[in-house]
């Protein structure tokens, strides 16, 4: 089988460029004619430059492949297939309606690789930066029961429930940062460019003025002399921050354990984490993936190095014989009401319901907090702001004040 490089004409006579696997160019040119592309001008092409575009297609540093793509691709491969269709020809249906990008071009070297005889899963292993372990396991265990179209809408929808709490929590946060950021702005502006101007009044008439007047004079000074260093500062202190938080273990334990625990954000955090462990064990398990494999599978995703170890633990005492709630319950780490409703589900045989319905209360209880949160933060920026905005305005007026009774 030889790799041809095309530029072609689709229906609509947009010029199209890419690679087609085939064994001939006769082969390669029916093959593009199937899918509606006809040929100007084919190539075969030497196995570095096919080499080299695999390095692209994996390690594409300005290209990126957004959840909300993976989500419409999968929900869509769902339903064609379940409507009948191969995958190969549901794959080149995908292909043409899809936008060009990093996706368009994944999907163009998978439809290729099934082609040729490999499965889906091991098509998709080639591009792991968009198809993560968990996705991937999902559709293995679809390929290995003969349900891969059930498998691919579960999928979906797990996506799509995960990608719909993320928005709603961005979506909550958005107004209280953006508030402070623009108020950040006005005051480094009347810092920097209103209140010097109106203190040199003062300063030039030699007058004795206020402690809270010098105050005000001194850091407006400072910020507009060395604003460069504070930028500098500040950078150097998120690099090193995300250095020590994500770069060494023993920070990145630190940091996922204060996540925890401090107030107010570490309720939420535990509750999200506790989420996206119900919902994705859940879905993993409905998807016939074995509890062990899932377990190793959800300890990743629920992106905390401490309960990833409090999974994992289970996961060694399930593997013993154990039940999965009694380690649970042992960590200390995830709530009572979670141990008892998995229990009720060991025993009942209904662990995948239990599961999805401790997600469902979570996700709810968590997006209450964020709310309330949020409504919380609003009035305490506008207090804050406000206190800074009042020192300014006082440290300028109280000077002024002052004169005018000298001058009576």
């Amino acid at each position: 089988m030889s790799v041809f490089e095309y530029v072609a004409l689709d229906e609509k006579g947009r010029q199209r460029k890419g690679f087609i696997d085939a064994p001939g160019a006769a082969a390669a040119r029916q093959k593009l004619r199937e899918e509606n592309i006809y040929p100007v001008e084919i190539n075969q092409t030497d196995n570095k430059k096919v080499s080299a575009l695999s390095q692209v297609l994996k390690f594409n540093i300005w290209q990126r492949v957004s959840a909300s793509e993976i989500s419409i691709f999968t929900r869509q491969l769902s339903t064609l297939l379940g409507a009948g269709m191969p995958l190969v020809p549901s794959l080149s249906i995908i292909i043409r309606q899809a936008e060009e990008g990093l996706l368009k071009k994944t999907l163009v070297q998978i439809r290729e690789q099934v082609n040729e005889g490999k499965s889906l899963t091991e098509s998709m292993s080639g591009f792991p930066q968009i198809f993560p372990p968990f996705y991937l396991n999902m559709v293995r265990a679809g390929e290995a029961s003969g349900t891969i179209n059930l498998v691919l809408e579960r999928l979906a929808d797990f996506r799509e429930s995960q990608q719909a709490l993320m928005n709603k929590i961005r979506s909550a946060l958005a107004y209280p940062i953006i508030m402070f950021f623009i108020g950040s702005a006005v005051i480094l502006l009347l810092m920097t460019f209103v209140v010097p101007k109106i203190t040199g009044i003062f300063t030039d008439m030699h007058q004795t003025l206020p402690l809270i007047t010098l105050i005000l004079i001194a850091v407006s000074n400072f910020l507009k002399s060395f604003w460069w260093l504070i930028l500098i500062i500040l950078a150097a202190s998120i690099v090193a921050f995300r250095h020590t938080t994500t770069g060494t273990e023993a920070g990145k334990r630190l940091w996922d354990n204060i996540k925890l625990k401090v107030p107010v954000f570490g309720k939420i955090n535990r509750k999200i984490a506790i989420t996206r462990f119900s919902r994705t064990l859940a879905t993993l398990l409905q998807s016939g993936v074995p509890l062990l494999q899932a377990m190793e599978i959800v300890r990743n995703v629920v992106n905390n190095v401490i309960i990833g170890d409090a999974i994992a633990k289970a996961s060694k005492d399930v593997e013993e014989g154990k039940e999965l709630s009694g380690p649970l319950t042992q960590s200390g780490i995830f709530p009572p009401m979670v141990t008892e409703m998995i229990a009720v589900g060991e025993q009942s045989g209904t662990m995948e319901a239990m599961l999805n319905r401790i997600a469902a209360t979570y996700e709810t209880e968590a997006q209450a907090d964020i709310m309330v949160m949020t409504s919380l933060l609003e009035p305490v920026m506008i207090l804050v702001m406000g206190f800074v905005v009042g020192f300014i305005v006082v440290s300028i007026l109280l000077p002024i004040f002052e004169m005018n009774q000298l001058v009576r």
